[in-house]
């Protein structure tokens, strides 16, 4: 998976940059500023939710064959523990259960300075492609 992929995408909307995408663990750094701040100036939460999302979907299509199948987020919830007004986050999804039906991905949502600001979990539905 590559950055130019990202092309007219929530992702790319948000300056969302793949750092990692393999298999077993995915990275994703995001900006913390005017498109991804909510009205009073901190890292919205949906913003984290959506990185969260996206580093889990990526993770999921790379445990796929993506001639016979597609993945689709099916629920996400996340606790917001910590905010941020600046910089960048970094979000790390790594697969708890990867099977034939559905996947869920824990993620983790730090700052620049290692703090956690954000816990998530996404289940994955793998579904056959229609062709």
């Amino acid at each position: 998976m590559n950055n130019s992929m990202m092309k007219n995408t929530l992702m790319e909307a948000l300056g969302m940059e793949v750092i990692t995408a393999e298999a077993t663990k995915v990275k994703i750094r995001m900006p913390v500023d005017h498109r991804t701040h909510q009205p009073m100036g901190f890292l919205h939460g949906g913003a984290s939710v959506a990185l969260a999302e996206s580093a889990a979907s990526i993770g999921a299509f790379l445990n796929i064959d993506p001639d016979h199948q597609q993945v689709f987020g099916i629920e996400i919830n996340a606790n917001h523990i910590k905010g941020a007004r600046n910089g960048h986050v970094e979000g790390t999804a790594t697969p708890a259960h990867i099977g034939k039906n559905t996947m869920v991905w824990e993620i983790q949502i730090v700052n620049e300075v290692g703090e956690l600001l954000c816990v998530s979990r996404c289940t994955v539905g793998v579904v056959p492609l229609k062709k």
